[in-house]
């Protein structure tokens, strides 16, 4: 019989069971580390696209759901060869909302965003087949460079929310019968939004332990607590949500938008590259070692096909988590048991429309001022991989110029008018779009500066 000494040390080790208490314990770690940055986009979407607090609900829920079994995947490959096999998290990505805030301005939808998730998922799907050839085509530089105009590019959107979102003008709250301290602008949202960022930088710089590692979270529910003091919550619907209710398939149904599954698919090719740097570092940081082709190739083929699954269930789509490596290269623990409940506890949130019901009582303004910090991470991450390469002119003006064109062209309003609709959908609505493509197409198009 195994002591208690000895299964503790399995928690080092990808399989064996650990004890349970610990296990669950570093579960719940993880679980707050990356809940926030799970929810947080089907909220900025449902409120992007309008939809009602039913499919508000339905989409928050799917979007949870899928997020556990993308996870389960990695952690349980199917025939070897499908999944990981590596202790990962999935879950939502702040990647693709600038793209999908572009979709649901043009009207298309959850359907629109689903039909170009399929793309996108086949997308992946060759790029974790061909994973060796296609790696070559992003170096630090470029994936660099795109991660950090994601995070260029949603900083409108958190300040924005911050302000208390731009569909809260005062006809709409009156009509609503809300408290106008939430109308667009209004100090009581500014006020919330600067306690909720004070409290996540305090906690952040200043806390220990779990309070340091959930400071967004811990943060929201200081925000959601003042704002409830202004009366800027309203709990009127949370009543009449079930406790229990499964996702519904193709309830929001699915449509192909050609400029839409461009865009969509394109962040998918890159996010593929993207999650090659999350396994190696999960590998490098949590085993010692450098992740095998087998393990880069069946994690990002199961990350695309679980993306096809998640647009069929209404779900966005999913990534890697890099806060959840990050936790794995700090305390070492890999056993794929701990992963696994997170997993489950992902899924018994999924499962609940009362949970998904209270997330969308949280005021825009306490969103902005968690997430702000969220997205300049975001940027901050970009510039790390970027600075990771020598700063060479070569490589500075690839960041530079691609990062101009991709923010300048996207907030320029009508710079694109007279182009047709689906040019500007794909390149003049998410920055992300045109500074991928730059940025590549610069990495091989500029002479390589000879070493010394």
């Amino acid at each position: 019989m195994d002591r208690p000494a000895d299964r503790r040390e399995l928690l080092f080790q990808f399989h064996g069971v650990p004890p349970i208490g610990t296990s669950v314990s570093l579960a719940l770690q993880h679980l707050v580390a990356m809940i926030v940055g799970c929810v947080t986009p089907p909220i900025m979407i449902a409120s992007a696209i309008g939809l009602s607090l039913s499919d508000q609900v339905l989409l928050i829920q799917a979007s949870l759901v899928m997020s556990a079994v993308s996870t389960l995947l990695q952690l349980y490959p199917i025939g070897g060869r499908f999944g990981s096999g590596l202790p990962v998290i999935l879950g939502v990505s702040f990647a693709y909302v600038p793209s999908m805030q572009a979709i649901a301005a043009s009207g298309g939808g959850v359907a629109a965003i689903a039909g170009a998730m399929i793309v996108g998922g086949i997308v992946a799907i060759i790029v974790g087949l061909f994973v060796k050839k296609i790696r070559l085509l992003f170096p630090p530089v470029i994936t660099g460079t795109v991660v950090f105009t994601i995070g260029l590019s949603l900083y409108p959107t958190a300040i924005n929310y911050m302000a208390g979102g731009t569909a809260n003008t005062a006809e709409s709250i009156a009509a609503k019968g809300l408290s106008e301290a939430l109308v667009y602008g209004s100090w009581q949202n500014w006020l919330v939004a600067a306690l909720t960022l004070t409290a996540v930088l305090v906690l952040n710089h200043r806390g220990k332990g779990l309070c340091r590692l959930a400071s967004i979270l811990i943060g929201m529910v200081f925000g959601y607590v003042v704002a409830l003091a202004f009366g800027m919550v309203n709990f009127s619907d949370v009543g009449s949500a079930a406790w229990f209710s499964l996702p519904r398939f193709m309830h929001f149904g699915v449509s192909f938008d050609l400029s839409s599954c461009i865009a969509i698919g394109l962040l998918f090719a890159i996010n593929s590259i993207q999650a090659i740097g999350d396994f190696t570092a999960t590998t490098v940081g949590g085993m010692n070692r450098e992740p095998t082709d087998k393990e880069l190739q069946g994690g990002i083929i199961a990350y695309g096909a679980s993306n096809i699954l998640t647009a069929l269930f209404g779900g966005l789509p999913t990534a890697t988590y890099s806060q959840n490596v990050g936790i794995v290269t700090t305390n070492k623990v890999i056993n794929r048991i701990v992963f696994a409940l997170t997993g489950a506890f992902l899924l018994l949130a999924g499962l609940s429309p009362k949970f998904a019901a209270i997330l969308t009582t949280i005021p825009q303004c306490v969103l902005g001022g968690a997430t702000v910090t969220v997205f300049s991470t975001i940027a901050m991450t970009g510039m790390k991989l970027i600075a990771s390469q020598d700063l060479t002119a070569r490589n500075t003006t690839i960041v530079g110029l691609s990062a101009a064109l991709g923010v300048g062209i996207s907030q320029a309003a009508g710079s694109l008018n007279q182009f047709p609709d689906s040019f500007t959908m794909i390149f003049g609505k998410s920055p992300v779009v045109v500074a991928t493509i730059m940025a590549v197409l610069l990495n091989l198009v500029l002479p390589k500066e000879k070493n010394n």
